[in-house]
């Protein structure tokens, strides 16, 4: 049995309205799972070593729910374009460079590196429609000690030549990928990835759909992120009576015909219409909130407390390079920022988002997806971060709470990363 404490200064959610701070406290983890947080270490945990991190903020790992792992080498360009045109100029061009696998395994390797190194403990990543650059991916983040999911993009129109792969052939490229994948990696899950509805043909979704299937494995995509792609939606699939529909009817969308649950996150959703909510809230569809690429490619402001109270499961994705930061923690202040617009410019009845709120988002709402993670409550996967933030000097008094929100936002990328652990596993 592994087990042992970690002693800080802990915060954690129990919910979207709840959360727990505990100076000098406890969090326990026996084989890889929270045995729960105490202020004084029970009796019976005595024994066990304790990592001592007094002084430090500890809180559970953060959870990207969407992220271009062959976009994060050209991040923080091209952020004065709209989306179908920067997709044009900057992510497809770059993309088709990973046909050549020494180029991808000097990307994927800055990329996998890098993500270890932040506060990122489960994120869903999207690659390329090159099966082989992919595996060279799942191995860098298998080494990681991260945990998540990736998946090749499919894709077979509406793109360049060079990135179009046709239905039938895709799909039996993607089969044999996930099934070397699921024999190698452990920690990294096979994942169905259309790129979304304007580059995937109806024959394609519905190969796509009886791939998940065949593995039982989860779907990522995008939905209703800008004006444009929407009237493009429009324009391809005149049949659907909005564009999560799409999805719907060719299974793709949480639940099969059968009425066979699986797990799906949609990114954006800032245009979504009331039909399209109220399904993704029936199909338990995921809404991953990117809310810096919704502003750095004109998407828009997603309607984030309309989907809560309409019962839609929300976690958040930093959406790199449309998002310039893989900060998840960037993320949670981006997202409060951008809710106080939607109060302001969209629906002044709309509650903007509290830290809180966006931290939960971060946490136990997007670790949803992954399993039992993103809290220290008892039995959730032990997934921590300890951070330095003595850096940021004050003569005020400060509670745990306040603290964690003030290294939210001055942190940036360039966190004081103290510790990191995954299911138990200390892998920083």
């Amino acid at each position: 049995m592994s087990a042992f404490v970690v002693k800080g200064d802990i915060f954690y959610c129990k919910s979207l309205s709840e959360t727990v701070s505990v100076k000098d406290g406890y969090v326990v983890c026996i084989d890889g799972r929270s045995a729960g947080v105490f202020e004084v270490l029970p009796e019976k945990f005595a024994s066990l070593s304790i990592h001592d991190y007094s002084g430090k903020l500890v809180i559970p790992g953060l959870c990207d729910l969407h992220i271009h792992a062959p976009q994060y080498s050209f991040r923080g360009t091209g952020m004065d374009l709209e989306l179908l045109d920067w997709l044009s100029r900057y992510t497809f061009p770059e993309e088709v460079k990973y046909a050549d696998t020494d180029y991808a395994y000097r990307a994927y390797s800055i990329f996998a590196d890098d993500m270890k190194k932040s506060a990122t403990t489960r994120v869903s990543v999207f690659a390329t429609v090159h099966c082989e650059a992919t595996h060279i991916l799942a191995e860098l983040l298998e080494k990681s000690g991260l945990y998540g999911f990736i998946g090749p993009v499919s894709m077979d129109r509406e793109a360049p030549q060079k990135l179009c792969v046709p239905a039938p052939e895709g799909i039996t490229e993607l089969d044999n990928w996930i099934d070397e994948n699921l024999c190698y990696n452990e920690h990294f899950l096979p994942i169905v990835t259309p790129r979304f509805v304007p580059c995937c043909s109806d024959e394609l979704l519905r190969g796509l759909a009886e791939i998940r299937r065949k593995y039982a494995l989860a779907v990522q995509s995008h939905l209703s992120e800008n004006p444009s792609e929407i009237e493009l939606v429009r324009t391809l699939c005149p049949y659907a009576e909005f564009y999560g529909d799409v999805y719907h009817k060719n299974e793709l969308f949480g639940v099969d015909k059968k009425g066979n649950s699986f797990k799906t996150v949609m990114a954006h959703c800032v245009h979504s219409t009331d039909a399209e909510i109220r399904l993704m809230a029936e199909n338990g569809v995921f809404m991953a909130h990117c809310p810096a690429s919704n502003a750095n490619l004109s998407s828009g402001i997603a309607p984030v407390r309309k989907m809560l109270e309409n019962g839609v499961k929300v976690g958040l994705g930093t959406d790199v390079a449309g998002g310039h930061s893989k900060s998840v923690l960037r993320a949670v202040t981006d997202a409060v920022q951008i809710s106080k617009l939607y109060n302001c410019l969209v629906d002044n009845n709309a509650k903007p988002l509290s830290f809180s709120e966006s931290f939960y988002l971060a946490t136990k709402g997007g670790g949803e997806f992954f399993g039992n993670v993103g809290s220290f409550e008892e039995l959730y996967e032990f997934d921590a971060v300890v951070v330095d933030d003595s850096c940021y000097k004050t003569v005020c008094e400060q509670s745990v709470a306040e603290r964690v929100e003030k290294f939210a936002y001055l942190s940036g990328e360039n966190i004081n990363l103290t510790a990191k652990y995954v299911q138990g596993n200390r892998i920083m």
